[in-house]
């Protein structure tokens, strides 16, 4: 099965990738939905939430770490920013790959949609 994100992180598809380590991968959408909007994700391909076991835990927690120290190099930290994770359909996630959204440098409203 062919994976857009898994092909990113391995750099067979091109992307403005921001950050990246041995297990973490942040890249800009495509398509943003905020001045700035960066995909975080990990190299691990893990389908949905719901997929994310035990052992996983400490991968999760790194993928918010590294959206904070992103939204401060992107200057977004002071004023504020989302994160938003989508687990299937009606939850709106459209890539089969966890991933956690960095959305920053506009006003968000509440609910979301």
């Amino acid at each position: 099965m062919s994976c857009i994100f898994c092909d990113i992180a391995d750099k067979k598809i091109r992307s403005d990738i921001v950050y990246e380590d041995e297990q973490i991968v942040a890249f800009r959408d495509v398509n943003p939905q905020a001045p700035t909007h960066i995909l975080v994700i990990p190299r691990k391909h893990i389908s949905t939430i719901n997929d994310i076991q035990e052992q996983d835990v400490g991968l999760i927690g790194r993928l918010i770490f590294v959206a904070k120290e992103i939204a401060y190099k992107e200057g977004c930290a002071a004023n504020g920013y989302r994160l938003v994770m989508n687990c299937n359909n009606d939850g709106g996630q459209t890539v089969y790959h966890v991933h956690l959204h960095l959305l920053c440098g506009r006003w968000m409203t509440w609910p979301p949609g």
